[in-house]
């Protein structure tokens, strides 16, 4: 059954349009061309520091094999990983994991 994972990043004050521009040039285009399928981007329009994106997996298996093709390379370890930890507060990164009822559209 599919399922999906809710990413809520506090972005660092000040940082929030530099973190959009990282994360819609480099780190978005990265992860679909690797498969990732993103459902939804956002950020608070209150002015907090809040960033919000979530995945669509279609099974656990699809997530293992997703999350080492992204997060186990080179290139993310050493160019994308520094930017991130630059500008998102890591200690309060939350995951998510939610399976869509039967009246969702998301099914």
């Amino acid at each position: 059954m599919p399922f999906y994972e809710l990413r809520t990043y506090e972005v660092r004050p000040g940082k929030m349009a530099a973190w959009i521009e990282l994360f819609e040039r480099d780190i978005l285009p990265y992860q679909v061309r690797l498969g990732m399928v993103v459902s939804a981007i956002m950020h608070d329009e209150t002015g907090e520091d809040i960033f919000v994106w979530v995945r669509r997996f279609e099974s656990e298996a699809e997530r293992v094999r997703l999350y080492a093709a992204v997060y186990e390379t080179p290139y993310w370890r050493d160019e994308i990983t520094p930017q991130v930890t630059e500008m998102i507060n890591r200690d309060t990164i939350h995951v998510r994991r939610l399976t869509p009822s039967a009246a969702s559209i998301l099914q």
